[in-house]
């Protein structure tokens, strides 16, 4: 069981990127998704969560308003659409899966990408 993120990059500050996460298994459609991020010396955080049929989301406060979490169950993939990238979202992006229908900072989640580097510059 694999979770693939791609869609990482150097961009610029105010710029838009678009991150997927594509799972192995189809079984993945009955599990919630999460990102996370983890910036450099700082430990990796909770940014953003979606339920199984993507009618749930949650934020992190960083993340409200700019990023939007979706998924393409047909697809096996979980996307975060980022919009006006700032300095602070300078970090490694990883995605999971939770062990249950929903995914939000208490969630426990079981399977991890290998992660995907943002880098935003002024």
């Amino acid at each position: 069981v694999q979770l693939q993120a791609s869609g990482g990059g150097l961009v610029q500050a105010g710029d838009s990127l678009r991150l997927s996460c594509t799972a192995s298994r189809r079984t993945f459609s009955n599990n919630g998704m999460a990102w996370f991020r983890q910036a450099p010396g700082k430990e990796r955080e909770f940014g953003a969560g979606i339920s199984w049929n993507g009618a749930s989301t949650v934020y992190a406060d960083s993340m409200k308003g700019r990023f939007t979490n979706s998924r393409d169950n047909a697809k096996n993939t979980v996307y975060l659409q980022m919009n006006n990238l700032k300095l602070e979202d300078t970090a490694v992006y990883y995605c999971a899966a939770s062990v249950a229908a929903l995914a939000g900072p208490g969630s426990v989640y079981r399977y991890w990408g290998k992660g995907t580097q943002v880098t935003v510059s002024s």
